[in-house]
């Protein structure tokens, strides 16, 4: 479980097939290896992954087809960043909104430009998530909370703060470019029930 309060910005040093899974190896900004033991998850661009080993200033990851498939992580160049956080310990501050890991599907950049004062990011969705957009909730773009504040029937957008800008990797983000999106816990759950009631 994840809060979407990124920790830090990673960089790829390499993505390779290997016979059983792809290889992900990445540069951590993490200089106390607390949370990073093998087998510890960390949200990388917002997508829960498994250390191989223990890591502090570099980590390991298998990654599947399915992973692959479902993010934006195989389309991973090194050299390029990544977001990420280690797991909510118990006794943790949980600053932004439960955030599983388990990425739903990709956003596609349609608008990122300056207005005013503010950065305004709109993302469009696949047709089959829109559902799950309400103004004013809650979404993981690419691992980070974010608050949605506009909704049209296929897109969102939300306003970033400097904050965001610099703790993340979404400055370096241009329209066409695809985003991790995880979609509010809640309001999958309230559909699954409605469904089965």
């Amino acid at each position: 479980m994840f809060t979407g309060i990124v920790e830090g910005v990673g960089v790829v040093k390499n993505l390779k097939e290997q016979e059983e899974s792809w290889l992900l190896q990445l540069d951590l900004p993490f200089a106390d290896g607390d949370g990073l033991e093998a087998g510890a998850s960390l949200a990388v661009n917002g997508c829960c992954l498994t250390m191989k080993e223990d890591g502090s200033t570099d980590g390991s990851f298998d990654l599947l087809e399915e992973t692959l498939k479902r993010t934006n992580l195989g389309n991973l160049q090194v050299g390029d960043r990544v977001n990420l956080e280690r797991s909510l310990a118990a006794n943790g501050r949980l600053g932004g909104h439960f955030v599983t890991g388990h990425v739903d599907g990709p956003g596609l950049i349609e608008i990122f430009e300056e207005r005013g004062k503010n950065l305004y990011l709109q993302v469009r969705v696949e047709e089959k998530n829109a559902k799950y957009l309400v103004d004013k909730g809650c979404i993981a773009v690419d691992g980070c909370s974010l608050t949605v504040c506009e909704v049209t029937d296929l897109s969102f957008a939300v306003w970033l703060i400097p904050h965001t800008l610099d703790q993340t990797n979404l400055k370096g983000r241009k329209p066409g470019d695809t985003l991790n999106l995880e979609f509010d816990l809640l309001a999958k759950y309230v559909e699954r029930i409605q469904l089965k009631g």
